[in-house]
């Protein structure tokens, strides 16, 4: 087994026009230890005031509170992870896997997707080959492109456009694998990519073929593999809607801004 210990630094800010009136974001930025990984320390640097709390899909998450009349937002997550590399994990607590057989609304199968997936031969993934043929088959269909779509973005429009970035790739084959029977969620979190910094914020899919064992499979469709020791995991859910890093509301503060910076790096032995 692989152990890899990765530093962490993510940075983000929204800057605005005018004052806010208020607002109120949902930071899912918190990585839990679990048997792929495990977190030595985590911090949240925020401009507004933290309340923790675990939502419906068992991620540690924290509600943050901005005061009336700034014009800047900005939330530094960072921390050391230590990774090991375990594509399989088991999870006793959270919602019974079956309820991720349900659609979303971004990975929905619509009768298209089907009929492909159906020309293609392909079965249910219960095992990891059949899984990477299926994240294979997938990543072919809707090629890595940055620019070609956008957060609303459904699995579906990214099936027919054929071109997405590593949330759609996800979308699709969660959508695929609940249409074939076999619980799926959207995974974001980050992944180790020296030289690429851009793969930094990352997306995969987890497949739970036996929901009474609740052991998760983690795939990543972007690179075709299974999750190994340069991905971190953030939090899941239904799709990218329900666990995105960062999502909220805000009343006022006229034109938004937004930047990001993500930096990892490997940490010696």
């Amino acid at each position: 087994m692989r152990i890899v210990k990765l530093k962490i630094r993510h940075l983000t800010r929204y800057r605005y026009a005018s004052p806010l009136r208020a607002a109120v974001q949902t930071l899912c930025l918190t990585p839990g230890s679990g048997a792929g990984q495990q977190v030595h320390h985590w911090c949240l640097d925020v401009s507004g005031r933290l309340q923790p709390h675990t939502d419906a899909w068992g991620n540690r998450s924290h509600l943050m509170h901005i005061e009336a009349g700034e014009r800047e937002l900005r939330c530094e997550a960072s921390g050391v992870v230590e990774t090991h590399g375990q594509a399989w994990s088991p999870e006793l607590a959270g919602p019974d896997p079956r309820v991720y057989l349900a659609p979303s609304p971004l990975a929905v199968l619509d009768a298209a997707m089907r009929h492909d997936l159906r020309e293609a031969g392909l079965d249910a993934p219960r095992d990891e080959d059949q899984a990477l043929a299926l994240a294979r088959h997938v990543a072919a269909r809707v090629r890595y492109r940055s620019g070609a779509t956008d957060a609303t973005t459904t699995a579906a429009q990214a099936w027919q456009g054929g071109a997405g970035v590593c949330q759609d790739q996800a979308h699709a084959f969660v959508a695929a694998c609940r249409g074939l029977g076999v619980p799926a969620r959207y995974v974001s979190g980050y992944f180790h990519a020296p030289g690429s910094e851009s793969l930094a914020s990352h997306a995969w899919a987890e497949i739970c073929p036996d929901p009474a064992s609740r052991r998760w499979l983690g795939i990543d469709i972007t690179h075709v593999g299974l999750v190994d020791a340069r991905h971190v995991r953030l939090a899941v859910g239904p799709d990218y809607a329900a666990c995105s890093p960062i999502r909220g509301v805000r009343s006022g503060g006229g034109r938004e801004r937004l930047t990001v910076e993500v930096e990892i790096v490997a940490l010696p032995g």
